[in-house]
């Protein structure tokens, strides 16, 4: 848990509707020519459910190509956990999320350090206007699958 400052991929998603937030740091190695999970770290302005899953996705990212980690999905971090309750259920979705916008940085192969003047959460929602395009803003769907 916690900022990685020499992260090679940082992604972000954060919820209107509830005001969590998510920070997802990746660092890697190559080993065989590809790109494996060396370490995964987060940060989170959000409720214990999604420190959780955050918690938990990072353990299981650990030693996986990128590939396989855009493979993990909400329901596979939250496996471990247990099934989250409908309310609950965007935290979930918004490590994955996280991680998949980490994933999209890397998606050219091409390892590029994120940007030191925004290495925190806090320090990226201060900056105003600085993150446009960074933070992805993911609608709360009900059990029936609408938008609230």
């Amino acid at each position: 848990m916690g900022e990685m400052i020499d992260a090679d991929a940082v992604g972000t998603v954060g919820s209107s509707e509830c005001g969590d937030m998510v920070r997802m740091f990746l660092k890697f190695d190559e080993i065989e020519g590809k790109k494996i999970i060396n370490k995964a770290t987060f940060q989170s302005f959000g409720c214990q459910t999604a420190i959780a899953v955050a918690s938990m996705a990072t353990e299981m990212l650990k030693g996986k190509t990128i590939d396989e980690a855009k493979n993990l999905s909400a329901d596979k971090m939250t496996a471990e956990i247990g099934s989250l309750p409908p309310m609950k259920l965007h935290c979930g979705e918004m490590v994955e999320g996280a991680l998949r916008s980490a994933l999209e940085e890397n998606s050219n192969e091409t390892l590029e350090a994120p940007n030191k003047d925004e290495s925190t959460l806090s320090k990226s929602l201060v900056q105003a206007g600085t993150l446009s395009g960074k933070i992805k803003v993911i609608p709360i769907t009900d059990t029936e699958g609408q938008k609230s």
